[in-house]
């Protein structure tokens, strides 16, 4: 039975922690789904097809890991795509709550799910999108938390 996986979020940016979390995915699942929320209770710096755009790039020696966008519910979308698991990332206990609470309400609309949880590697546990954003609108130099490609893309951004 094949095992695909889907791996949501707003990925604003993608950080170089999601790329680990889903070079390890591609690893132990036969399809990994980086799935991009649209996501309106969030006002994101890049729009959804930026997002999508920069984590194909990105993501693009990972031959088995495909990147779309999506708006609505995170177990429809997946369900679509056939996916069995969801994929989430815990950086710290502060995490945990959260994502416990995710993966119940998961569950409770659709018991066929499974969620499982991945942490990343130790030099990647303080990395979040928000914070990269911060940091690169305040002039900071990103390129250890995130790819070439988006720390080029966060530069535009801060021209604009």
């Amino acid at each position: 039975m094949k095992r695909n996986a889907v791996y949501p979020g707003t990925f604003d940016p993608i950080t170089n922690g999601h790329y680990d979390l889903v070079r390890r995915a591609a690893g132990i699942f036969d399809q990994v789904i980086v799935a991009i929320a649209a996501n309106t209770h969030k006002t994101p710096m890049f729009p959804l097809e930026k997002r999508v755009e920069l984590a194909r790039r990105v993501l693009s020696d990972l031959t088995n890991v495909e990147v779309l966008g999506y708006s609505g519910l995170t177990v429809d979308f997946a369900r679509q795509h056939h996916g069995t698991v969801i994929v989430r990332g815990l950086r710290a206990l502060s995490d945990f709550e959260f994502e416990f609470q995710l993966a119940n309400m998961s569950r409770a609309l659709d018991p066929d799910f499974e969620t499982v949880f991945l942490t990343p590697q130790e030099h990647f546990t303080f990395i979040s999108s928000t914070l990269v954003r911060e940091i690169a609108v305040l002039g900071g130099d990103v390129s250890q938390f995130v790819h070439p490609i988006v720390e080029a893309e966060l530069k535009k951004q801060r021209r604009v």
